[in-house]
C-alpha cells in the first residue's frame, strides 16, 4: 500500500503539466509576477505556487500540506508538522527550528529533501523563506480587513478523496478570530454509514487558534482516522456564530438538530480509489 500510495503521489505531481518547463521539471524560483523578496506574497508567488504546488495541493497533497495561494499560509505558519511533531512547519522567528527550512535544505530527521528529487533550491532562495520566518512570518498584507467577515477557506474541503488521513482540519477566515469564543467552543469528527445522516462512530476532536496565525481554527482529531466518509462538527450551546476579534459574528456550517453546526464533509479514500476518481475527473 505505501509503494502504490507513492506511485500516485509521484504520479499527481506531474498532474497536467502546470508548475513544469518543457523537460517536465518544476519552474525556477523567481518566475512569479513579482520579485522575490522576504515577504510573504513573493515567496508564494515565486516558490510556493510554481514550484511546491505541483504536488501540495488538493486531496492528495502530501502530509495533508496544501501550499496552493489560499491554504498555504494557514497550514504553515504555527501548525506543527505532521512527520515531526515536536516541530512548527513555521515557527515565527525561528528559522533554525522551521520544519520547512530543514525540508528544503535536505537535513530534517524524516523523509526526503524537497521539492521531491529536484530540483531544489538554492540557498540564495531558501534565504528569502528564512529572512521571512525571522521577521515574523507576517501574513501578506491585504485589505481583508475591510471585508465582511467571512470563511475564506476549509481544508479538507471535500472537493476530491483523500490519499491519507488529514492530521488536522482548517477553517480560515479574513479577520482574526475572538480566541475566548473559541475556548469555549467543543468539536468531534462523525464517521458516517452508507445510509444519510447515518453515523458509525463520534470521535472527539480539539479545537485551537494558534497563536502565530488567529484567522485559522485548527481541529486535530483525537485519534487516526480510517477509509470513509467523516463530517466535522462544531457546537457550544445556543450559539453557532463565530465572532472576530471586532466583534463582529457570523454564522458558519450547516445546523444540526442538536444545535450543533457541521463546518464540512471529507471522503478518505483507499488509494486505488482516490486515483481512479482522479484519472476520471473531467
Amino acid at each position: 500500500m505505501a509503494a502504490a500510495a507513492a506511485a500516485w503521489v509521484l504520479a499527481a505531481c506531474a498532474g497536467n503539466g502546470e508548475g513544469l518547463d518543457a523537460n517536465g521539471r518544476p519552474l525556477a524560483p523567481g518566475s512569479g509576477t513579482v520579485p522575490l523578496a522576504a515577504d510573504f506574497a513573493a515567496i508564494q508567488a515565486n516558490i510556493f505556487t510554481p514550484i511546491c504546488s505541483v504536488c501540495h495541493d488538493g486531496g492528495g497533497a502530501p502530509e495533508g500540506l496544501r501550499l496552493d495561494e489560499a491554504d498555504s499560509y494557514n497550514l504553515l505558519v504555527g501548525v506543527p508538522s505532521t512527520e515531526v511533531p515536536s516541530l512548527l512547519r513555521v515557527k515565527p522567528g525561528d528559522p533554525v527550528n522551521s520544519y520547512i527550512i530543514q525540508k528544503l535544505q535536505g537535513h530534517a530527521a524524516v523523509g526526503a529533501q524537497m521539492p521531491l528529487g529536484g530540483p531544489y533550491l538554492s540557498q540564495d532562495t531558501i534565504a528569502f523563506i528564512q529572512q521571512w520566518i525571522a521577521n515574523g512570518a507576517p501574513p501578506s498584507a491585504t485589505a481583508a480587513a475591510a471585508a465582511p467577515f467571512a470563511v475564506t477557506s476549509i481544508v479538507p474541503d471535500g472537493a476530491e478523496p483523500l490519499t491519507e488521513p488529514p492530521q488536522q482540519i482548517m477553517i480560515a477566515f479574513n479577520h482574526d478570530l475572538d480566541v475566548t469564543q473559541i475556548e469555549a467552543r467543543a468539536a468531534h469528527i462523525d464517521k458516517l454509514g452508507d445510509a444519510p445522516q447515518s453515523i458509525i462512530e463520534v470521535m472527539p476532536a480539539r479545537i485551537s487558534v494558534v497563536s502565530a496565525n488567529p484567522k485559522a481554527l485548527m481541529i486535530w482529531p483525537d485519534r487516526p482516522l480510517s477509509v470513509g466518509r467523516y463530517r466535522v462538527v462544531v457546537g457550544a450551546g445556543s450559539t453557532m456564530g463565530f465572532t472576530d476579534a471586532a466583534g463582529q459574528s457570523m454564522a458558519v456550517g450547516t445546523p444540526t438538530a442538536l444545535g450543533e453546526s457541521i463546518i464540512g464533509t471529507f471522503e478518505i479514500a483507499a488509494v486505488d480509489a482516490a486515483l481512479a476518481a482522479v484519472e476520471s475527473a473531467p
